[in-house]
């Protein structure tokens, strides 16, 4: 159903333009491409010696792990296994710690700590318990497992690519070396008994540069995508778990609910205090001054009185517009489409509201998107110097679609702490999402989804 407040404004459900990968290292920096600049970039230097430094510590991790562990399951016929196991899979942990480092400082792979060991009361035995039972313990033995087959593999892959590269790349530089110390033409192609091929022309040797040319400058990939499956191995086995991620990330909403709340009832209490109570308090004055004068002077009594009806008028209605920004009758009699109306008609520019639902959400999410819808329309009457705006309210599969546009002078920024970001915040505590696309110059879109729950 729609409703017009003023002049037509185009709808258009597309999300902003854009993608959500971060520009290329070196962007903007250099004018050559960047398959040229790959051999030179730092990126690509610490990523050739991530993978040198992969070897060693699979070596020592994949050693320590194997000894480990077989010592401890063969001696889980005494007591002594399990104690052995609880070292070998906190050895396992600390290298887990030592590997997030050096992808972090390397590769700039960012990874949490797992979730740490959690005792019911202190001691040895508990201490044990725990690392048996905690799953990032038994991740960390996999990757200690899984590490070394694939360091020694990437490792070859890259040491090869390099060289080779490298070498053929600068021949024309040492070509002379075989002549005067080897008693051979060059490198040598091909060769048996009978006949033998050297790179010892001119051609031939510009030829060879040039095959060093393509490794040299293909080596930079091929190693970032040997460190990719590194990082996605760190990132699956030494970080935390999909559950403890999601109960983390449980625990920040909950935060963010208990936050907003506070800060909600402290903006109520302020509103009361310097409002509608402020006006009360004044009022019961002047009825007690009125009441005084009532027999001395009955016109200026009645004068007072009908000033005080007056502040009770008013006070009446920003008691009314304190109880609207709570939770509008409207909306819960009516649902969005009715109260979304109400609020754009309080608007200083004319919008436009559509809302096509094909049910009522509950009335949690309801609430959230009122108050989202609300907050937008206000940052339009106060900051967007817009002549129209539109609202659009739909479902799209198990998500609630609001759409606010205007055609203002654009600018606005959640991430610079503005309403913006409290918005964006309150909307992540419920699983929502706020996008805001808004070039200067505009026009404004703020996209806002929310959990579809019927």
């Amino acid at each position: 159903m729609a409703t017009e407040y003023g002049q037509e404004h185009g709808r258009g459900h597309g999300h902003p333009a854009g993608s959500g990968f971060p520009a290329h290292e070196g962007a903007g920096r250099s004018a050559l491409p960047a398959a040229l600049r790959a051999p030179v970039e730092g990126r690509s230097w610490r990523a050739f010696g991530y993978v040198l430094l992969s070897l060693p510590v699979a070596i020592v991790l994949f050693t320590w792990t194997v000894t480990m562990v077989a010592l401890g399951a063969g001696l889980l016929v005494t007591f002594l296994g399990v104690p052995v196991l609880a070292v070998a899979l906190a050895g396992c942990r600390g290298f887990g710690a030592l590997e997030r480092s050096r992808a972090r400082a390397l590769l700039g792979v960012e990874v949490a700590a797992p979730e740490p060991l959690r005792t019911a009361k202190p001691g040895v035995f508990p201490w044990m318990g725990a690392v048996l039972k905690s799953g990032a313990s038994w991740r960390s033995l996999l990757y200690a497992l899984l590490q070394f087959p694939w360091s020694v593999f990437s490792f070859v892959v890259a040491v090869n690519f390099w060289v080779y590269g490298w070498a053929l790349l600068t021949y024309p530089l040492w070509f002379w070396v075989f002549p005067m110390y080897a008693g051979q033409g060059g490198l040598q192609l091909y060769g048996d008994g009978h006949h033998s091929v050297y790179l010892d022309n001119p051609f031939e040797i510009t030829m060879t540069s040039l095959v060093g040319l393509l490794f040299t400058l293909a080596t930079p990939w091929v190693v970032r995508g040997l460190t990719s499956v590194d990082g996605l191995m760190v990132r699956g086995l030494l970080g935390p778990s999909p559950l403890s991620a999601r109960v983390v990330e449980l625990e920040e909403d909950r935060g963010v609910v208990v936050d907003t709340a506070a800060a909600d009832l402290r903006r109520i209490e302020r509103d009361l205090h310097d409002g509608a109570q402020a006006r009360l308090v004044a009022l019961a004055m002047d009825l007690g001054l009125a009441k005084e004068k009532l027999r001395e002077d009955p016109r200026a009594a009645a004068r007072m009185v009908e000033d005080a009806h007056g502040e009770v008028k008013t006070a009446l209605q920003e008691l009314r517009d304190l109880a609207r920004g709570i939770h509008p009758a409207v909306l819960t009699d009516r649902g969005l489409d009715a109260a979304l109306s109400s609020v754009a008609s309080r608007c200083t520019v004319p919008v436009r509201v559509e809302v096509d639902l094909p049910a009522r959400p509950v009335p949690a999410i309801e609430g959230i998107a009122y108050f989202t819808v609300s907050e937008l329309l206000q940052n339009i009457s106060k900051h967007s110097r817009a002549r129209s705006a539109s609202v659009d309210v739909w479902r799209s599969e198990d998500r609630l679609m609001i759409q606010v546009m205007d055609d203002g002078v654009g600018g606005a920024d959640a991430t610079r702490g503005s309403g913006l970001g409290g918005l964006a915040g309150r909307l992540d505590a419920v699983d929502g999402v706020l996008v805001v696309d808004s070039p200067a110059g505009g026009p404004t879109r703020v996209i806002a989804e929310l959990p579809w729950r019927a």
